[in-house]
Parts: structure tokens; sequence; C-alpha cells
């Protein structure tokens, strides 16, 4: 009997267009997300004798969480591929919960990835793919998580080449936002889509000025309205000298990248008392 450990690692979005809302409640999105470092621990192993899978997450914030999306994805494959296996999971929450860093849709891609490892399903990347589509929309990009323009609920994935190396401050102020609140928020908004491909460009040529310039979130304005502490830490941001600063995901969490180590952890250490901080780098 194996047990394996599993990395789930979070996400920021560097752009996000919500291009439209499907008839079965779905979003068509255009974004381009890069995985970071930061991750959650996840401890995947059998159990013998059992009648049902056991989920546990030592978040206690959370509170019961049976039905998470980790379990979700666990009983998809289940029906999808008919193993007898029952399962135990531990997760190790580190990345914050209601912030738009892709925690949980990372632990579930991390079940998928694991069921198709420990049972010998042999699944190719693109049956993975199919198999997270309609669980979650960032769920598929965490099947490869590589730095990835992601459309339609998630499942259209290009990958992107990032050149620069980039430190990531992570900063969260104390209310998390729900993502379905913050769409549905955005759905009475007319608001206006950014230009996706001069993203890409900035990244893939390494061109920060362009970034700063170009890099969009269209659930930033109905996160702020939401919670105005977004607003109050992108300015402090700024005012530190960081440039590539913007929401990630529906929120809350706000995200500065740098080449700077040196600034970035300067900037981290002065905001730490304040609010939940952390300090990674983009994975390429």
């Amino acid at each position: 009997m194996r047990n394996l450990l599993l990395k789930a690692y979070a996400k920021i979005n560097i752009c996000l267009n919500v291009v439209s809302k499907r008839e079965d409640g779905y979003h068509e999105l255009d974004t381009i997300m890069l995985p970071l470092q930061l991750h959650d621990s996840i401890l995947f192993s059998e159990l013998r004798n059992a009648r049902d899978h056991f989920v546990t997450i030592d978040d206690f914030s959370l509170g019961l969480f049976k039905y998470n999306t980790a379990t979700a994805a666990l009983e998809k494959m289940q029906g999808l591929y008919g193993f007898d296996n029952k399962f135990r999971i531990t997760i190790h929450k580190v990345i914050a919960m209601q912030a738009g860093l892709g925690g949980g849709s990372s632990d579930a891609a991390s079940i998928i990835k694991a069921v198709n490892e420990y049972c010998k399903l042999n699944l190719p990347y693109e049956e993975l793919i199919k198999v997270s589509t309609g669980l979650g929309a960032d769920i598929p990009f965490f099947i490869a998580t590589k730095p990835s323009r992601c459309r339609g609920i998630g499942e259209k994935i290009n990958f992107i080449n990032v050149k620069n190396d980039y430190y990531v401050l992570i900063v969260k102020p104390s209310l998390g936002c729900s993502t379905k609140q913050i769409f549905e928020m955005s759905d009475e908004l007319n608001l206006p889509l950014g230009d996706v491909d001069t993203v890409q460009k900035a990244l893939e040529e390494g061109d920060d000025e362009l970034l700063a310039n170009s890099m969009f979130n269209m659930l930033e304005k109905p996160a702020i309205s939401l919670v105005p502490e977004i607003q109050v830490i992108i300015d402090k941001l700024k005012l530190a000298g960081l440039r590539i600063v913007q929401m990630t995901g529906s929120g809350s969490a706000v995200f500065a990248m740098s080449t700077d180590k040196k600034l970035i952890y300067s900037v981290a250490k002065s905001l730490e008392d304040q609010y939940l901080v952390e300090v990674t780098k983009v994975l390429k």
C-alpha cells in the first residue's frame, strides 16, 4: 500500500476577461494564469476494507468540509472509471481560501492526477482535461500547472513562455470573496474587455513596463465594491514602488510581481503585521 505526497500549487491571474455567461450558468473566460511555488500539501493513501473515501482538511475555518471540490473530483473519477479503491486524503492548507489563488481547484486537480497514477489508469493529458472540465474553471489549468492562456470554461489551454524570473508578493485582507457572488455582480455591470494578446506579448518578451500598463482583471471592480480593502492594498503596493500589481481571480488577494527580490521582501515585511502575506515565485 503506497502513500503519495502531492504538491497542489497556487496561481495568479495576470489578466482576466469574462467574455460571456452561458445558458448552463458557466462563464466563458479568456485569462492568463501563472502557477506559483506556494502550495498545499496532500497525503494520498488507500483505505482497506472501507465503505467510503475519507477526505480531511486542516483549516478549521472551513468547518465541515466533506463535500469539497477534492471530494467531487474523486467521486467523478470513480463514476467514470469504476475502480473499487477507497482513499484517505489529508489536505494541509497553505493557500488562502476565498482569495482567487485557486487552492481548492489545485487540490482537486492533484486528486485527479493521483488517482490516475495510483490506479494505473494511464489516462493521457487530454483525457484528464476532459475529466476536470465542469468541476471548476481553474481545475484544467492545474492538470499541467504551466503558464497558460485559458479560454472557454477553462478547458481550452495554450501554454505560454514567461521570459523573466518573477518573485511574487501576495497580500490578502481579512475578508475573502465568494466567487459566485463576484461573478453575479460582474454580470450586472457592462465592463470593457481587456487586451489579452498584449499581456501575453509582455510576458513572453519580458517587457515589464508593457505588462504593468496592459494587465487587467474584469472582476476587480465588483470585488473592490464588496471588499474596499483590496483597493487600499493595491495603492499601498504601488506606493511602495511595485508596478505589476493586481487582484487575482475573483479576489480578495492582491499580488505584486517583480524581478527585484530585495524590494519584494522589503514590502512584505512592512505589511505582515496588517495582512496575510506570502512571498513566492512564478513556476515556469
